[in-house]
């Protein structure tokens, strides 16, 4: 029987079709992507004329910007969503609200590596990736224009990538757009009702239930979430509550790399090569507004950082679209087992 189930955090239905039957074998693929020689690559090194000159980069002692010898590079975008050089003219016509299309839009070049992935690059330089989300994400708090930044990274056409390099991206927008506004909202809700953090709640529950929980490490737990829009859909959380990403120290990071490398590996074996989206939710930047100086006043004690990976094995068609309603055919509890078993499957030590 199918099962209709609601999402605790932003309150959306999910329709879990199980009894189509479907195993991990069924949704083995081979990733498409977007093939270049890595000499023509403009993100390899000894090509770093053709991108914009770097905005961040972790490097190699004595090694210059923009020359080889870095080990995280990131650039703004060559072909940006949004734009820097302008002022939000905030305007309105009748029911139509606009803005100009003010933005940061930049590129991590995650490695040096041009047939790296998660999965196999060192942890040490997954955690270097990391250490350069930080520190992007901060210096983009600095511009009181943007009110929130987004980190993604897409692997694989399906994906929306265009190209096979290592690499995510930043978008800071001067609005905090819906989705994220619907999970900060729903957590200052449930803050205000019940001085207790929804994720903190959340994770405590999974724990108890155990049916859903496909990994747990130090610091960091994976979750096959009760109304997972996607098959083998995972959260990843702290398990130490934190609202912001930026703030997160060393030792947190370090372990988030380790466990991100075991999952993506264990989804690989399932899988085979799948295109995937990773996301990030994170506090958005705290600016003052006129007139609403307490807006995120409590978002330090009610929000919780997390990621999202969502393999792309289904495609979204025209029920989706026209329901916001998602059709999952595995079952949450079903895909974290599978995954507990390929984690077993995985030797424990990760490099």
């Amino acid at each position: 029987m199918p099962e209709l189930r609601k999402d605790p955090i932003v309150q959306r239905w999910v329709i879990i079709a199980a009894e189509r039957g479907q195993r991990p074998s069924d949704f083995r693929v081979e990733a498409s992507t977007v093939e270049i020689n890595p000499k023509a690559c403009p993100l390899c090194p000894n090509n770093e004329e053709r991108t914009p000159p770097e905005v961040f980069a972790i490097r190699l002692d004595g090694s210059k910007p923009n020359t080889p010898g870095w080990l995280v590079r990131v650039v703004p975008n060559k072909f940006p969503a949004l734009r820097l050089d302008s002022d939000l003219n905030r305007r309105g016509m009748g029911l139509f609200d606009m803005m100009n299309g003010i933005g940061a839009h930049e590129v991590v070049i995650e490695t040096p590596e041009h047939n790296d992935d998660w999965d196999t690059m060192p942890v040490e330089q997954l955690q270097r990736v990391f250490q350069a989300f930080q520190a992007r994400l901060n210096a983009l708090k600095e511009d009181t224009r943007f009110r929130y930044s987004l980190v993604f990274r897409n692997y694989g056409v399906q994906a929306g990538a265009s190209l096979s390099h290592p690499h995510s991206q930043i978008i800071a927008l001067p609005i905090v757009p819906q989705l994220p506004k619907e999970k900060l909202t729903s957590a200052r809700q449930y803050y205000l009702d019940k001085e207790r953090c929804i994720f903190c709640d959340l994770i405590f529950q999974e724990r108890e239930l155990q049916k859903r929980v496909v990994m747990e490490s130090k610091h960091i737990i994976v979750l096959s979430p009760f109304a997972a829009r996607f098959p083998y859909e995972l959260h990843f959380f702290p398990t130490r509550h934190n609202h912001d990403f930026a703030q997160e120290n060393e030792d947190v990071l370090r372990d988030l790399a380790i466990v991100m490398k075991r999952v993506l590996t264990a989804v690989k074996r399932l899988l085979g090569q799948p295109a995937y989206n990773f996301v990030l939710h994170t506090a958005p930047n705290p600016v003052p507004r006129p007139g609403r100086p307490d807006y995120w006043g409590t978002l330090p004690y009610d929000y919780h950082w997390h990621w999202e990976f969502i393999p792309r094995l289904t495609r979204v068609a025209g029920f989706e679209w026209g329901t916001g309603f998602y059709i999952n055919p595995v079952a949450p509890e079903a895909a974290a087992e599978v995954l507990r078993e390929a984690l077993r499957a995985s030797p424990d030590e990760v490099r």
